[in-house]
């Protein structure tokens, strides 16, 4: 049988006139988008760009919606109630199935963004009660989760339909969540390492750890960040070498 997988990135968060990522060359390789919502970064007009951008080019359009935090860019670690996150999941996705039936298309799936992914990868019911939220505004829509975390199992204890995602530009703790990008050699800025490391995971079915642990996980989709320096070449390498393997690069 023919592995397949899915390619996506993170998107739309330039704001005003302060440019983000390189978007439009994204949209070129990728075969899923992660567009922000406007709370860690975006703005309706970036995300209506976007949108329109992403439905164009055929590219499954997603809602990411993270911590209201511009300055920290979502990746500052906020504590909330539950009533609070709900309620912040519940408005960033409800605004993006909107701007993206404005954009002739529909919400492909959904991905938590930054800090309150990496918190939810560790506390399985603050996952809970982000991804029953983006139930509620989005019913029956995908939840992109960290493969082999407590946001993948969180799903399944909902019954929501959901897929399991690596990354392709992060190196991995033992318990399958990100290496803080504190540490020495949490981001991979080497192309040709990351989509050799894309292929050697999807291959094996597993996510490699940084200290070589093998973690045996159900692998939909592979996640290129958009706003490193060196995104579109790590999305343009990880495609090609995924191609060259015998891996079909698709929408999950």
């Amino acid at each position: 049988m023919t592995l397949s997988v899915d390619l996506n990135a993170d998107m739309g968060e330039s704001f005003g006139p302060w440019t983000m990522g390189e978007d439009a060359a994204l949209l070129d390789i990728v075969t899923s988008a992660n567009i922000a919502c406007g709370f860690h970064a975006g703005d309706p007009d970036v995300m209506a760009r976007t949108m329109a951008l992403a439905a164009e080019k055929g590219v499954g359009i997603g809602a990411h919606p993270g911590f209201d935090d511009l300055q920290g860019f979502g990746r500052r670690r906020i504590k909330l109630p539950h009533e609070t996150l709900a309620n912040l999941v519940r408005y960033q996705v409800a605004a993006a199935v909107g701007m993206a039936s404005a954009a002739g298309a529909q919400l492909a799936h959904v991905k938590l963004h930054g800090a309150m992914s990496n918190m939810a990868s560790e506390d399985a019911e603050m996952a809970r009660v982000a991804y029953a939220a983006a139930a509620q505004a989005a019913p029956d829509v995908p939840m992109v989760v960290l493969a082999a975390t407590p946001q993948q199992a969180a799903c399944e204890a909902l019954g929501l339909p959901y897929a399991a995602e690596i990354f392709a530009d992060r190196a991995y703790e033992e318990d399958a969540t990100l290496v803080d990008r504190s540490k020495p050699g949490a981001m991979i800025h080497d192309p040709t390492e990351a989509a050799a490391r894309m292929v050697a995971m999807v291959k094996a079915g597993a996510i490699l750890t940084a200290s070589g642990k093998r973690i045996e996980t159900r692998i939909d989709t592979i996640c290129c960040h958009g706003d490193t320096p060196a995104a579109v070449e790590i999305a343009r390498r990880t495609k090609q070498a995924l191609l060259e393997a015998g891996i079909s690069v698709q929408r999950f």
